[in-house]
């Protein structure tokens, strides 16, 4: 089990490349979205495996690296490209950037995914601001000892996802005529597609979009009081919506084809904090 000084190792680490540098927020770029990062001003790159303790990631369309600098003239960590529970990593070391980042300053997470439409008012290209997510008994990465630096044993998820942040990037949607979707993440661990009966199940029990990643990190953000943005982009509807089978390759270009929105929609956000 990880303990409190590993983090603080990492995050010691990263103060000295940073040189001074203190971001206030932490974005977590989905499958396909990596390339937003390529904003950010007066970049500082950092390997994940350069970093102590830290894992690296090798899921597809998954950089591995943070770049710090400043987008929309807020000062940024952002994950490019994050880790996932089915590249056989414990629940806490999925989450272990999160902490990390409020180690080195970071206030906020942003957190972003590519994910399956379980709603089937949902079209390829949706954008949904996350509302709540379900995850069921599924590996939790505060199981074990509690590091209470970071947070108390139990905390509360009743308001995980901001408020405030709803609204305002509710509001910068209207602005650029964006049809912005609110709804439920459900989180299935992956790495197969669900299945057709599973996704009915999904449905019924209230799930709008299901994927494979964002619960740990919102989990741990939600244990050091951080506020929390999570927005899914569906990259393809989910199993038995379509009469089609689902693909790696139909995510990674759903992806790269919502760029350009995506990045304006998140730019405008920022600038509004």
């Amino acid at each position: 089990m990880l303990q409190y000084k590993d983090y603080t190792e990492s995050a010691d680490y990263i103060k000295g490349r940073l040189k001074g540098f203190s971001p206030q927020y932490l974005l977590v770029l989905g499958s396909g979205l990596g390339a937003m990062a390529q904003s950010v001003q007066n970049q500082i790159c950092i390997p994940y495996s350069d970093i102590p303790h830290f894992k690296t990631s090798t899921a597809p369309g998954h950089s591995g690296q943070f770049v710090c600098g400043e987008l929309a003239g807020k000062p940024v960590i952002v994950m490019q490209g994050r880790l996932h529970f089915y590249e056989g990593y414990s629940a806490e070391e999925v989450a272990y950037p999160v902490r990390v980042a409020k180690l080195l300053g970071a206030h906020s997470l942003i957190v972003t995914n590519a994910a399956g439409g379980i709603n089937t008012d949902y079209k390829v290209g949706d954008l949904v601001v996350l509302k709540d997510f379900i995850k069921f008994g599924l590996p939790n990465p505060l199981i074990g000892k509690n590091i209470p630096e970071f947070g108390p044993r139990f905390p509360d998820m009743s308001y995980v996802f901001d408020r405030d942040y709803t609204r305002i990037i509710k509001e910068v949607a209207g602005e650029q005529g964006v049809i912005l979707r609110e709804g439920v993440y459900f989180y299935a661990t992956g790495p197969q597609y669900e299945t057709p009966a599973e996704i009915r199940a999904f449905r019924t029990l209230g799930g709008d979009v299901v994927g494979m990643s964002t619960v740990h990190e919102c989990i741990y953000a939600n244990h050091a009081g951080m506020k929390i943005l999570g927005i899914s982009l569906v990259t393809n509807m989910a199993a038995g919506v379509l009469d089609q089978p689902l693909s790696e390759q139909e995510v990674l270009d759903a992806g790269a084809a919502a760029q350009g929105s995506f990045s304006r929609l998140l730019l405008a956000f920022l600038q509004k904090l």
